[in-house]
């Protein structure tokens, strides 16, 4: 379980595919504090430790991770978002964020406000369910408050800090990013559904 308050961005060393599997190398000032067999939230996806060697950790994405996120399109040298593990006993700044990406969806416009950033995104309409005007959402691991919300688009308010310590300052129009819907609508939803 994540916050969705990025920690610190992390450098693709290295990345080797076998099985249907890619395994990433990310270089960090995190890994100092990381451990094997640890969740990181890696641009909004939960990844296990599996190796750590210097100043990078070794993960592994699977063939289904693959298919629903945009770690197909990592290269080295890219920076993504990282952020440790929620402890019980912290504030809980941002939302409750899983690291389950429920799907990708584009970025459309960047309009820079002049002290801050209005990005949007169009996502695919199956979702439109699942956020609310003035909801949570997470873009690349980033616990984000969705508005101007239609049937397949919404935009997020950046302020300067998130644009300067995250990925989003690297993001331009026409590109994806992962996208993980509010869980608590999630299973309002389900329940909703089942009693129908």
């Amino acid at each position: 379980m994540f916050t969705g308050i990025i920690e610190t961005q992390g450098q693709i060393r290295k990345i080797s595919e076998g099985g249907g599997n890619k395994t990433f190398w990310v270089k960090s000032s995190l890994t100092s504090k990381l451990k094997i067999d640890q969740s990181v939230c890696h641009d909004g996806v939960c990844l296990t430790v599996e190796e750590i060697k210097g100043n990078s950790h070794r993960v592994t994405a699977v063939e289904e991770t693959l298919k629903k996120t945009t770690l197909n399109y990592w290269s080295p040298g890219q920076l993504i978002n990282l952020e440790r593990c929620l402890k019980v006993n912290d504030r809980l700044d941002g939302h409750f964020v899983q690291g389950h990406i429920d799907t990708t969806g584009k970025c459309i416009a960047i309009n820079d406000k002049k002290g801050s950033w209005k990005f949007n995104f169009e996502f695919p309409e199956q979702f439109n369910q699942l956020i609310i005007e003035k909801g949570s959402i997470t873009v690349n691991g980033i616990s984000l408050t969705a508005f101007n919300v239609t049937r397949k688009s919404f935009d997020v308010a950046i302020i300067p800090y998130t644009y300067n310590h995250t990925n989003l300052n690297s993001i331009e129009p026409g590109q994806y990013v992962n996208l993980e819907f509010d869980m608590i609508g999630k299973y309002i939803i389900r329940k909703l559904s089942l009693n129908k």
